[in-house]
């Protein structure tokens, strides 16, 4: 079901207690709700919103006293309350919104330049090897035309805590079921394969990645959440248990440049390596052996021109790189 983009309201659970309808909260007091969060803390946020720290602080009392209950915790680092997370996801979605009119506006007036404000923009969370490869080319005229865009990265498999928490506002995840009030795209599979310098290849695997020398070899991994390594290996070889010797870069490009250095082996997008296997740069360490990873792509069930273009956007890049 879609939700209109006027119903948009926020409750506050508990007994007795029933929020105020979202329009009557002060916009600049949720902006600073949402800028203590994102920026980790009172001082930057005032610096991002160009106030005093003292009246970023009355802004937050203000709010939690309009909400009736403690938005923030004053840990290290600051975290929002479950409260103060339900309204930053509403802040979020009047950020849309506002990204709808400002859309709106362009096309009705051309010449308007105003675009919206530092605080913003519009987050979506997209895993590294996707942003490596297809997704930036995607998101390449919206972001010619303006879109005050935040690109948020983490592993595939961690993207929809971002959607789940409402940091964000759409996720490129591996993972199919959509929670609830998001809606689920598939994408299309991304395919891996093991590659490696010819001179690490020559010397540590001359007969490639096998079952029997896979324990021997150096792999780099992207970090350690990443399972990418050991699950080609285990389905390339039937095995249920693999352990790796592994190396981190948190960089889908700085692991091309490490393989490409001879630090190992490593489990990468074929559209990222494509072209180096070509030229003989890289080899592929299991010829035949290839990895597909299903992508999905979620985001908030809502009337949006700006979501939807995000989504067309993405869709229909993915339709053509993917699988």
């Amino acid at each position: 079901m879609r939700v209109n983009k006027r119903e948009i309201k926020c409750t506050q659970t508990g007994p007795h207690r029933t929020a105020p309808a979202m329009n009557t909260f002060d916009p600049d007091a949720l902006e600073c709700l949402a800028a203590i969060v994102e920026e980790g803390g009172f001082e930057r946020a005032a610096q991002r919103l160009c106030v005093t720290q003292s009246a970023v602080s009355q802004r937050l009392r203000s709010l939690e006293a309009q909400v009736g209950t403690v938005l923030i915790v004053r840990s290290r680092p600051l975290k929002p309350t479950p409260a103060g997370q339900l309204l930053l996801k509403h802040t979020r979605q009047l950020r849309l919104l506002r990204a709808d009119v400002e859309r709106d506006l362009q096309e009705l007036a051309p010449g308007n330049t105003g675009g919206a404000r530092e605080e913003e923009r519009i987050a979506i969370a997209i895993n590294a090897d996707s942003i490596a490869t297809w997704a930036l080319p995607a998101l390449d005229a919206l972001a010619r035309q303006g879109l005050p865009m935040e690109i948020i990265t983490d592993d595939q498999d961690f993207t929809q805590d971002w959607l789940r928490e409402g940091k964000v506002l759409g996720c490129v995840t591996t993972l199919k079921s959509a929670l609830r009030g998001c809606k689920v795209v598939p994408l299309g599979a991304m395919h891996y394969v093991a590659v490696a310098a010819p001179g690490y290849a020559a010397q540590h695997a001359p007969q490639g990645l096998g079952p029997h020398n896979f324990g021997s070899l150096a792999f780099v991994a992207f970090n350690r959440k990443d399972d990418m390594q050991t699950e080609f290996v285990g389905k390339a070889f039937g095995l249920k248990r693999v352990t790796l010797h592994q190396l981190f870069v948190p960089s889908s490009e700085g692991q091309v440049r490490a393989v490409l250095a001879g630090w190992g082996v490593c489990v990468l997008p074929e559209l990222l390596v494509r072209g180096l296997i070509a030229r003989g740069e890289l080899v592929d360490m299991a010829p035949g052996q290839v990895l597909p990873i299903q992508l999905y792509w979620h985001c908030w069930n809502l009337e949006s021109q700006v979501l939807d273009a995000l989504s067309g956007a993405l869709t229909a890049a993915a339709a053509t790189a993917l699988a």
